[in-house]
């Protein structure tokens, strides 16, 4: 049996989604092992002169505590 910790993590990039999701997965990896997967929890957006200038994530990373 394996025992799994969930974090959440809040993350941006001025690419994309996709890319804040990255982001968020690289920088945990820094501190966290056993990284099994990611659950996009929240994507929201900030807007500036009417474009896209910031996107963000609210993700929870499930790992395996060994």
């Amino acid at each position: 049996m394996s025992v799994l910790k969930v974090i959440e993590v809040l993350a941006n990039s001025d690419k994309s989604w996709e890319d804040a999701t990255k982001n968020a997965v690289e920088q945990a990896a820094k501190s966290v092992k056993n990284i099994r997967s990611v659950y996009i929890q929240d994507q929201s957006a900030s807007v500036k002169d009417g474009d896209i200038s910031d996107f963000r994530v609210n993700v929870k990373i499930t790992f395996e505590v060994k």
